[in-house]
């Protein structure tokens, strides 16, 4: 049976104790970020991210993004961020930005067919960074079927994620709508394989230089509309939650390593190297940091 939450107010106390205890005991949770709601679970538990794809109705070839409470978490979970990657993880986060990168080698975690990569975020909700301080890194996915439009709300995710989720929390309708954009950080140079919340306008005022296959300023609404962005023959994005959903593929040829999204709501995995949303493996707790202070 599913507990509903408010994670607003005088039940943030309860509020935090329950979703952990979920998370804790490898049971997926839904929560508000700052562009849609996601379904997370323990990026380092197998069997609770296989539940959230299951869930979900997508495969293991849309593995989701990991949603972290911090900028400083980026090196604890990716290696090789080129300097132009930082320079926009530090302007937009927390915010709607997805980055894919290659993986800490060292991560014991298994999200997916990631061939090396993760997508990342910090989302722009203050409630739900202190729950990812609480948790660590979490495989955050859009919280709605595949193929359906992500939540706006802990109602709808409710409809659609019934008893499939242990804890729903209630952070009111959210107020962005749009997934995150995705930038993949594994090449050259920073290359955008999913417009979403912020434009092409916006990555190239902060590196001038970021490529795009897609048309600029023209941001996925949803997850089924994401669904159907492939950028290139090599990257597939599905709207993550944020996030998101960011699904990431490596690519065939020259693959460095492995969208989070997952190509994670806001959702639209990315195949390059990917369904709102944020792992680790340096350790805090058992987990790796999220740098330890997640749609």
């Amino acid at each position: 049976m599913s507990e509903r939450f408010d994670f607003t107010g005088d039940e943030l106390v309860p509020a935090y104790r329950a979703a952990v205890d979920a998370i804790e005991a490898g049971d997926l949770v839904v929560l508000p970020t700052d562009t849609v709601y996601g379904i997370a679970a323990d990026a380092f538990k197998a069997d609770a991210v296989q539940r959230l794809l299951d869930a979900k109705g997508r495969g293991r070839d849309m593995p989701p993004p990991v949603l972290i409470s911090v900028v400083e978490s980026l090196d604890a979970l990716a290696t090789d961020v080129p300097e132009a990657g930082r320079k926009l993880c530090e302007a937009f986060w927390p915010g709607p930005l997805t980055v894919i990168c290659h993986a800490q080698a060292s991560l014991m975690w298994d999200l997916g067919e990631t061939h090396g990569t993760v997508a990342l975020r910090v989302p722009d909700h203050e409630n739900t960074r202190e729950l990812l301080s609480r948790t660590g890194p979490l495989a955050v996915s859009s919280a709605n079927k595949s193929g359906q439009p992500a939540a706006l709300d802990v109602y709808d995710a409710e409809a659609q994620l019934a008893d499939s989720v242990a804890v729903y929390l209630d952070g009111g309708e959210v107020t962005g709508g749009q997934p995150s954009t995705i930038v993949d950080l594994t090449g050259d140079v920073p290359h955008v394989v999913r417009l979403g919340a912020l434009s092409m306008a916006q990555i190239r005022e902060i590196v001038p230089e970021a490529t795009t296959d897609l048309e600029p300023d023209v941001p996925v609404q949803d997850e089924a509309a994401a669904e159907e962005v492939k950028p290139d023959e090599n990257v597939v994005v599905e709207e993550t939650v944020q996030d998101e959903d960011v699904v990431v593929e490596e690519p065939v040829q020259d693959e460095p390593t492995d969208q989070p999204l997952a190509a994670s709501n806001e959702e639209q995995p990315a195949e390059k190297p990917i369904e709102d949303a944020a792992a680790e493996e340096t350790t805090v707790d058992g987990k790796a940091p999220d740098a330890r202070p997640a749609d």
